[in-house]
């Protein structure tokens, strides 16, 4: 449903979202949500969205941030802070209560979700590929240019090894399964390049990872978003110690919020300096948990 305006007039705004804009003309986004419901039960990428009227408690309460054009924010928190659900609410994939979400100053609300969801690109934990062909994978509604696709390949280094397997027609076997799972994560990267989101979303993408693949897919992630907005949800606090802002949630409001170097310099009491510390010292726990 549309919020005011001739319907013509509104679709042209809406389509300004992601397209025809440069390299240098990114989004800025504006989260005010006061509530977001969300059960407690969440497997794997799948989370289940309590209806209207629920008793479950609201998984985002009192969020209020602003986020600038290309800044780089690292969200993290312990398990259950309500980190996944900054990505659903974005997608949504869970309704507001109450609150909204803007991006360049237009209402997700009033956005056709199709149109959303196609302008913004989420990398989750777990690459999602399927059977058929490399091209139909990276470029399924066949947009892009063969030429297009070899430069996205080549930015996630992926060229030579597309190369030595048949190149753009190789075969993709069911969830990608004859792709190693940093290739698979690579895939998803061009992907999203290939479609110029302004707005990018990452689940911890090498959460799944070794430690060689995690270096190279971290490499990558820093270099192909320049200019881009990208929200990270860490699960390793190491991954997002060079953001231009960390927000840590806690029960699932805003903590702290605030350039890392800000928050590590607090002499007490500081949530992102106590994950890092314990993280630095071993524990599992300020891997984010699993939420």
């Amino acid at each position: 449903m549309y919020r005011g305006g001739s319907t013509s007039g509104r679709h042209s705004e809406i389509d300004r979202i992601g397209r025809g804009r440069s390299r240098r003309d990114v989004l800025s986004v504006v989260v005010v949500v006061d509530a977001v419901v969300v059960d407690a039960v969440v497997v794997e990428v799948d989370v289940v969205v309590a209806a209207t009227g629920s008793l479950l408690q609201p998984a985002l309460r009192g969020v209020n941030v602003s986020i600038r054009a290309g800044e780089r924010v690292g969200i993290c928190g312990r398990t259950g802070a309500g980190k996944s659900t900054m990505t659903v609410a974005m997608l949504r994939l869970a309704d507001h209560i109450s609150g909204r979400i803007d991006i360049d100053g237009i209402d997700t609300a009033a956005v056709p979700l199709s149109v959303l969801r196609a302008r913004l690109a989420l990398i989750p934990q777990e690459a999602t590929l399927f059977a058929g062909t490399l091209k139909l994978n990276l470029d399924p509604i066949g947009e892009a240019s063969d030429a297009q696709i070899w430069e996205v390949l080549k930015q996630v280094q992926l060229d030579g090894a597309v190369s030595a397997v048949g190149g753009l027609n190789s075969v993709v076997a069911e969830d990608g399964g004859n792709w190693s799972q940093g290739q698979r994560q690579l895939i998803c990267i061009a992907r999203a390049l290939l479609r110029r989101s302004k707005v990018v979303m990452l689940d911890e993408a090498t959460a799944s990872c070794d430690v060689h693949t995690d270096a190279l897919v971290q490499e990558v992630i820093r270099t192909v978003f320049v200019g881009c907005t990208v929200l990270t949800i860490a699960h390793r606090i190491h991954t997002i110690a060079d953001s231009d802002k960390i927000m840590v949630l806690a029960d699932g409001r805003v903590a702290e919020f605030g350039p890392p170097a800000e928050l590590l310099a607090r002499p007490q009491g500081s949530m992102y300096r106590s994950l890092v510390e314990e993280s630095a010292a071993g524990s599992g726990t300020p891997r984010g948990g699993g939420e």
